[in-house]
């Protein structure tokens, strides 16, 4: 089933704080973090433009690999802003005309899929908000300030969200339009979207779709990369 023309809108503004180093410039098995984000975008089928909202002092190192690479539907990079959303958002206002979905991801997750970009897409054409994530399967517990576990958390119907989170454009606009003006904070964007009372369809993902966040999780998409190209 062919859907789109979908505008993809890759977030790559963050800090890597918790890395402490640009994670999205590491070298994940000859390209970086975030040239494997942009690859996947490039080989689905049902993505038509592609946008990088980041800090100007990456700007070279992607124009050097979309050259390299000839990822033929990059379109710009977009400067981000100081918080997660406000990049979204800067990204948001860049998104052409023609596209009637709009996919945001995450720069540090560098092992989406093409398919599983087109599966997600699919539904959200459907439905006008769609993400990708993957059931709880690990035993939960609630700590308190002394690291101290308090109690149990029931894992059934928990979810844990993934990107790309894919929507009807105006949808997504409606919604960060309401998000700016209440000044508050989202952290993904079916957060922005529920703050609007709409629903979110979930769409399983059984792939690795890890986002880089400390140095171990390098070593696992490593791993993953090499075993996909065996």
């Amino acid at each position: 089933m062919s859907v789109g023309p979908v505008s993809a809108v890759i977030v790559a503004a963050g800090s890597s704080r918790r890395m402490g180093f640009d994670k999205l410039l590491a070298d994940l098995n000859g390209e970086t973090v975030l040239v494997r984000s942009l690859l996947a975008f490039q080989a689905c089928p049902d993505v038509s433009e592609i946008r990088v909202v980041t800090n100007p002092e990456k700007n070279n190192d992607i124009l050097e690999a979309v050259d390299r690479l000839r990822i033929s539907k990059f379109v710009e990079c977009v400067e981000g802003g100081a918080e997660r959303h406000l990049s979204v958002s800067a990204g948001l206002d860049r998104v052409g005309e023609t596209c009637k979905l709009v996919a945001v991801h995450d720069g540090a997750r560098p092992l989406i899929t093409p398919e599983a970009i087109s599966q997600c897409a699919e539904v959200a054409e459907q439905t006008g908000a769609a993400t990708l994530a993957h059931r709880v399967a690990d035993t939960l517990k609630r700590g308190n300030d002394s690291n101290e576990v308090c109690d149990s958390v029931s894992r059934e119907n928990l979810w844990a969200m993934e990107t790309p989170q894919i929507f009807d454009v105006t949808l997504l606009r409606q919604a960060y339009a309401a998000v700016l003006e209440t000044g508050k904070l989202v952290t993904d964007e079916v957060s922005a979207i529920e703050s609007i009372g709409r629903s979110v369809s979930l769409v399983e993902n059984k792939e690795p779709n890890t986002k880089i966040t400390v140095p171990g999780d390098l070593v696992v998409a490593k791993a993953v990369v090499a075993g996909r190209t065996v």
